[in-house]
C-alpha cells in the first residue's frame, strides 16, 4: 500500500545494486531514509558488523520495522519526518565524529528540501545514494550549458552522477515517473564561505531567462555597467544566462560580489 506518496522499491537486482553501490564497510553507519517494510535494509544487513538508523514517518511501517528487525541489534530505528529529525538523529549518535553515509527512496515532493538539509549540515555524509525522480535526477547533475539552481546548489558540496534507471514495475505501486539512483560523493574540505556562495546562487538563478548582467544588477544593487566591467575582468561574458555557468564560474562571482 502507498503511504505518504511513496513508492516501495520492490526489485532484488536493483536493491543488492544499491547496496553495492554505497559501499559500505564494516564498522561504518548508514542512515536509511523512508526504509518502509526494509527492502533495502535486508541487503544492508549482510554487511558484517554494519550499524544502520533507518528514519521512517509513518506509524505503522515503523512499528512494523521495529518488529522485523528487532533481533538484530545493528539496526536503530527512529519515528519521525527525516526533514525535521535528520540534523538532531546525526548530533544524537555522533556521527559527526565517523564517517557515515545516506539511502533511501525519495518521494519526489521533498528531494530538494532534504537536499537543502543536506548542504547545511557541518558534517555531511561521505556518500548518499538516492532513488528519485528521474527528472531530479537529471536536473542535479547537469552542467553548462543546462546549469540550473537545484544543480549549482548541490554541486557545490557533492559530485552528482545518475548511476541507473528505473522502469516503474520495480516499484510497488508503480509510480507515473521515471526513476533513477543518484550518487552524491561529498567534497572534502570545501575552502569557500557557502554562505557567499548560495547567496550567488539565489542572484543568478532568480530570473533563469535574464542574461547575467541582469540579474547580478539586481542582486546587488549596481549599475549595469559596473557589473559588467567586474564580469570582463573575471573573464566570464556579461550577457550570457545563468544556465552557461558552472560551479566553478559561480564560485568567482561569489567571490566578486558577494
Amino acid at each position: 500500500m502507498k503511504k505518504l506518496g511513496q513508492h516501495f522499491l520492490k526489485n532484488k537486482s536493483a536493491l543488492r545494486f544499491i547496496t553495492e553501490s554505497l559501499e559500505v564497510s564494516a564498522d561504518e553507519t548508514v542512515i536509511e531514509i523512508g526504509p518502509g517494510h526494509g527492502e533495502l535494509t535486508d541487503f544492508l544487513v549482510t554487511t558484517p558488523a554494519i550499524k544502520i538508523i533507518a528514519i521512517e514517518k509513518d506509524e505503522n511501517l515503523y512499528g512494523a520495522f521495529l518488529r522485523e528487525f528487532q533481533k538484530d541489534d545493528r539496526v536503530t530505528a527512529a519515528c519521525g519526518d527525516a526533514l525535521k529529525i535528520l540534523p538532531v538523529v546525526i548530533q544524537n549518535f555522533e556521527l559527526k565524529k565517523q564517517h557515515y553515509k545516506i539511502a533511501g527512496n525519495i518521494p519526489y515532493y521533498i528531494t530538494g528540501h532534504l537536499f537543502r538539509i543536506l548542504s547545511e549540515l557541518e558534517h555531511k555524509p561521505e556518500r548518499c545514494l538516492f532513488t528519485i525522480q528521474k527528472e531530479v535526477a537529471e536536473r542535479i547533475c547537469s552542467a553548462p550549458p543546462r546549469m540550473n539552481r537545484l544543480a549549482a546548489s548541490v554541486q557545490f558540496w557533492a559530485n552528482a552522477k545518475m548511476i541507473k534507471t528505473l522502469p516503474a514495475s520495480d516499484f510497488s505501486p508503480p509510480p507515473k515517473v521515471s526513476s533513477a539512483i543518484i550518487s552524491l560523493e561529498t567534497i572534502p574540505d570545501i575552502n569557500f564561505d557557502a554562505a557567499s556562495y548560495y547567496a550567488a546562487v539565489r542572484g543568478i538563478f532568480a530570473q533563469p531567462r535574464k542574461t547575467l548582467l541582469n540579474n547580478l544588477s539586481k542582486a546587488t544593487g549596481l549599475k549595469g555597467e559596473i557589473v559588467a566591467k567586474k564580469l570582463s575582468a573575471i573573464s566570464i561574458i556579461p550577457n550570457h544566462r545563468p544556465q552557461d555557468l558552472s560551479v566553478c564560474d559561480i564560485t568567482v562571482i561569489a567571490k566578486t560580489f558577494f
